[in-house]
């Protein structure tokens, strides 16, 4: 479908994970966190531009998404993905890496750093959720009915499916693109898993951890699409005001799906914050 592989496995608690390596094996460490409903195919141009730069890079679909396994009964929820997470980089051996995360991977990134004492280098967050409240009218309805959506006819879910990530672009996904993040959810096993991941959606898993942004003591960066009409961009400065240090950088021209929609910016904003010192500052 794509050129798009994820060839390693891991065995986690949710189910089988698909990753991959990217860049010199001895080059500092980058993991990338997708959202939904989407995969680590948002991070492919940024990816390779990062391992190119000298970074190793890390990249995974989440149990229940992209390559991963789906499977009835799955627990895909926000806290089992922390703790997936939080697997890995045990797994992969890393001792503080920085991290990369977008839309649900931002809330599954602060889980596995405030729960579970994932220790970073650095954080940078992309159009986050992070904040209550969140998720559109649609997404709401879609979860409260997920048992009579997930029974509609393959053509017509695969009509919603392909318009709902194509709301989340302000500049217009390539065709390419938009079929690589809708062709996971378009067979039977991805039709029964995009309504699952949408059903277990809690606002609690955010609530949980809101109060503790004021112990973030590591390095962080919030970029965020100016156009994004999935989250408001009020959203990025209350989010910034709760974390100690946190900087915060507009994106011109970008949707919530700001990895496709503004590449080069957002590329530009994170080999800035990767390479700046640890302690270093922004005045």
């Amino acid at each position: 479908m794509h050129d798009w592989e994820l060839p390693e496995t891991f065995e986690s608690r949710s189910g089988t994970v698909r990753w991959n390596r990217l860049g010199p094996r001895e080059g500092e460490p980058v993991v990338l966190l997708h959202g939904t409903p989407f995969s680590s195919y948002v991070w492919r141009e940024i990816a390779s531009a990062l391992a190119d730069r000298g970074h190793q890079v890390f990249v995974w679909d989440m149990p229940g998404y992209g390559a991963s396994e789906k499977a009835e009964g799955q627990d895909v929820s926000l806290a089992a993905q922390g703790e997936v997470f939080a697997e890995l980089v045990a797994h992969w051996r890393l001792s503080a890496p920085s991290v990369v995360a977008h839309d649900f991977g931002g809330c599954v990134s602060l889980r596995a750093h405030l729960l579970h004492d994932v220790p970073y280098r650095r954080l940078a967050l992309v159009d986050p959720v992070a904040l209550a409240p969140w998720g559109s009218p649609f997404f709401r309805l879609v979860g409260e009915y997920a048992h009579v959506f997930e029974q509609l006819p393959p053509a017509l879910h695969r009509a919603l499916v392909r318009e709902y990530i194509a709301s989340a672009s302000h500049a217009g996904l390539r065709p390419e693109a938009a079929d690589a993040l809708a062709w996971p959810w378009t067979d039977e096993t991805g039709q029964a898993a995009f309504y699952r991941q949408i059903a277990q959606a809690d606002q609690r898993h955010t609530d949980e951890i809101q109060g503790r942004y004021r112990d973030i003591g590591v390095p962080v960066t919030v970029c965020w699409g100016e156009e994004d009409s999935w989250i408001p961009v009020a959203k990025a400065h209350e989010l910034v005001s709760l974390i100690p240090g946190a900087r915060l950088r507009l994106i011109p021209g970008a949707g919530h799906l700001v990895p496709l929609d503004a590449t080069t910016r957002l590329l530009d904003a994170l080999v800035a914050f990767l390479s700046e010192d640890d302690g270093a500052t922004e005045t």
